[in-house]
């Protein structure tokens, strides 16, 4: 007796549904190509001239023109925002501070991640084994998460994190460093005495 196996299930690599799927998503003409370079029997099989003559040949010419219109429509907003999405990565830029918290000691606190799609605690943890020391994830004032490292790895972080970037293909943010010293309290003034 054979052994029947599952057929394997091809997702694509844009919208990630199957390629059968892809035109409910918003980036068909993207799907399209990656389709066509990746499987190309299979885009034969979905948008060649005669799979789409099927497709179509039950709607009436109106309902058709109205139909791609709209999907014209949907795919320029998605592209355009998937633009804006993409220049605003890059216009920002991470901050590494570095905090001094007595004389010898200090504390570094990344900033500007959450633009980025980067799961805090994740590499939080990353942080926390890589370098052998506390981290953690707080908000900042502005309510936007950040992350307190302890010890003064303020250069390892800045090369660890412009690599992630670089491999997220956002090689052209900026990762700043900069040091903040405690402000020193001011010596209470003491009156002169009289002798």
């Amino acid at each position: 007796m054979s052994e029947i196996l599952p057929s394997p299930v091809i997702y694509c690599g844009i919208c990630s549904y199957p390629p059968e799927f892809c035109e409910f998503g918003l980036s068909i003409k993207r799907c399209r190509e990656w389709l066509q370079s990746n499987h190309p029997d299979m885009a034969d099989k979905y948008y060649s001239a005669d799979a789409l003559a099927n497709i179509t040949s039950t709607l009436s010419l109106e309902k058709e023109q109205k139909m791609s219109q709209e999907l014209e429509k949907k795919q320029l907003k998605e592209e355009a925002k998937q633009e804006r999405e993409l220049q605003k990565k890059l216009a920002s830029k991470v901050l590494i501070k570095r905090i001094e918290r007595n004389k010898r000691k200090h504390v570094i606190s990344i900033s500007g991640l959450e633009v980025f799609n980067i799961d805090m605690k994740k590499l939080t943890k990353t942080f926390a084994s890589k370098f052998a020391t506390g981290a953690s994830v707080i908000k900042n004032a502005e309510k936007k998460e950040e992350i307190l490292v302890q010890g003064d790895v303020s250069d390892e972080a800045k090369v660890y994190i412009e690599k992630l970037l670089e491999e997220k293909g956002l090689d052209e943010v900026k990762v700043e460093q900069m040091d903040e010293k405690k402000k020193k309290k001011a010596a209470p003034e003491v009156a002169p005495q009289k002798i």
